[in-house]
C-alpha cells in the first residue's frame, strides 16, 4: 500500500508539473529564463514576510513576487539601467534581505527546504494551495492564449489586432507569481527556473505548434516529478534536484534522438 504522503506528493507534483510546463514555454519564447531566475530569487523574502507576518509563506511569495515584477516594469519603462542590470539588482537584493530576515527570527528555519524543495512533506494544505494555484493558472492561460501567443510571436501585430500589449505583459508575469509560490516546496526556490524551461525546451524539439508544445511540456514535467519522488523515496536523495535531474535526462535523451533523426535525414 502506497503510504499517505507519497500520494500528497504525487499530486502535488502533477499540480506544479502541468502549470510549470505550460507557462515555461513562454518563459522560453520569451527569453525569459533569468526574469524567471530572479522572481524565485525574490521569493525568498515572501518566504521571510510571510513568517514574520504569521501568514501563509505562499501568500507572502504571492505578495513580494508581485512587488518585484511591477517594480521592474516601472523601472523598465523608466529607462534607467538595462533590463539584466536591474534584474541582478532587485533579485540578489530581495535574496540577501529575505536571508537577512530569516537569520533574525527566533524560531528554527528548515532553509534547505525552501531553497531545495522537499515534496514528500507536501500537507493536505498547501496541496489545496497548488489546486487552487494552478485552476487559477490554467484559466487565464486558456483565454488569454491567442493573445499570449500573437504578443510573443510580435508585439506591433499584437497591437494592430487590438492586443493590450502592457496588460498581457503583467498578466503573463503575475501567473509566473503563482507558478513560483505554489512550486517552490516541490524543487526549491534555486532550481524553479529549471521546471519551467528544461521541459518547454524538450517539448520544443518534439512538436511544431504551441499549443501540443505546452500540453508535451506539462506531460513531460509530469514525468519527471514523477521520476524525481520516487528515486527521491528509494534512493534517498534530495526530491527537488532529483526531479530536476530527470528532466534533464529526458532533456539529454530527446536531444540525442533529435540530433540522430537530423542526421538520418
Amino acid at each position: 500500500m502506497i503510504e499517505p504522503f507519497i500520494i500528497r506528493a504525487i499530486i502535488a507534483g502533477i499540480g506544479v508539473a502541468t502549470i510549470a510546463g505550460a507557462i515555461g514555454c513562454f518563459v522560453v519564447w520569451r527569453k525569459m529564463a533569468y526574469f524567471g531566475d530572479s522572481l524565485a530569487h525574490s521569493a525568498l523574502l515572501g518566504v521571510a514576510l510571510g513568517l514574520v507576518m504569521g501568514i501563509s509563506t505562499n501568500l507572502g511569495t504571492i505578495i513580494i513576487c508581485s512587488i518585484f515584477a511591477i517594480l521592474l516594469i516601472w523601472l523598465q519603462r523608466k529607462k534607467i539601467l538595462a533590463t539584466d542590470t536591474l534584474l541582478g539588482i532587485l533579485a540578489h537584493s530581495a535574496l540577501s534581505i529575505g536571508m537577512v530576515t530569516l537569520s533574525l527570527l527566533e524560531r528554527s528555519i528548515d532553509l534547505h527546504s525552501y531553497l531545495f524543495g522537499d515534496i514528500l512533506s507536501v500537507t493536505s494544505v498547501e496541496i489545496y494551495f497548488i489546486l487552487f494555484g494552478g485552476i487559477f493558472v490554467l484559466f487565464f492561460l486558456y483565454f488569454n492564449w491567442s493573445s499570449f501567443v500573437l504578443m510573443t510571436i510580435d508585439e506591433k501585430l499584437a497591437r494592430a489586432e487590438g492586443v493590450n500589449v502592457m496588460f498581457n505583459q503583467l498578466l503573463i508575469m503575475l501567473l509566473m507569481t503563482i507558478v513560483v509560490a505554489v512550486s517552490f516546496k516541490i524543487v526549491g526556490l534555486l532550481l524553479i527556473t529549471s521546471l519551467l524551461i528544461i521541459p518547454a525546451a524538450t517539448a520544443r524539439q518534439l512538436t511544431r505548434s504551441p499549443e501540443l508544445m505546452a500540453i508535451t511540456s506539462s506531460f513531460l514535467a509530469v514525468i519527471a516529478v514523477i521520476l524525481g519522488i520516487f528515486s527521491s523515496l528509494y534512493i534517498d536523495t534530495p526530491s527537488g534536484p532529483s526531479i530536476v535531474v530527470a528532466s534533464t535526462l529526458i532533456f539529454i535523451t530527446i536531444s540525442v534522438f533529435s540530433i540522430l533523426l537530423q542526421k538520418n535525414h
